[in-house]
């Protein structure tokens, strides 16, 4: 899908800034992302990518800017159904099963149309996994039941830090082509990485993220 010119960004951000401690850690930084755009940001350790994507979900608040969505300001009260995040820590519950887990993302964040849990599952390669205790899996299977939730909550927009990691080539197929299926119905995925297994459908746009000196 390509971005429509003419609607408002799906995210914005106006001179975003954040500093911890008094001390800088990246920006001010300004870019927007489109329905159907599937964004890089890279940069090396230390540029702020994961701080970057925790004020872009409303988890930290900027030391300076603004975060648009939609062309409004960021509200908590907007953010589960219009944002997912996934990041290093997956936000998985070890004593629960897959199912369970992916049942409990829906009471918080709802349920896309046209698809149910054990669907999303199989989408990703968990079939026979459903009621397996989630302490009991690989890290990489762990992460396909995190890609599960992505595709079964109604979130326009996707925040994804280092999507790739603890995934075989396999997996990191697979999270490439949920990215394509996302932006093909009109959401978004903003994606930090080192550049070593960057989305490569198309050529996405990149933008760089370097340490605050």
């Amino acid at each position: 899908m390509n971005p429509d010119p003419d609607t408002p960004p799906l995210l914005e951000a106006r001179g975003l800034a954040f500093a911890r401690n008094d001390e800088p850690i990246f920006g001010p930084i300004d870019f927007a992302l489109r329905h159907g755009e599937v964004v890089l940001m890279e940069g090396d350790n230390g540029s702020g990518k994961t701080t970057l994507l925790k004020v872009l979900s409303g988890l930290v608040e900027p030391s300076a800017g603004a975060v648009l969505l939609n062309g409004e300001p960021l509200t908590l009260a907007r953010l589960s159904h219009q944002v997912a995040l996934l990041g290093h820590l997956l936000g998985l519950k070890g004593e629960l099963s897959p199912l369970q887990n992916l049942r409990f993302a829906i009471g918080l964040g709802g349920l896309r149309a046209g698809i149910t849990p054990n669907q999303a599952l199989l989408s990703v390669g968990l079939e026979g996994f459903e009621e397996v205790p989630l302490r009991q899996l690989s890290a990489g299977q762990k992460k396909r039941v995190a890609l599960a939730r992505l595709l079964l909550v109604p979130a326009a927009l996707w925040l994804l830090d280092e999507p790739y990691a603890n995934l075989d080539r396999e997996g990191i197929a697979l999270v490439n082509r949920l990215l394509e299926v996302h932006a093909r119905r009109g959401g978004a995925a903003l994606i930090t990485s080192h550049g070593a297994y960057a989305y490569t459908s198309g050529t996405p746009r990149r933008i760089p993220l370097k340490a605050v000196a």
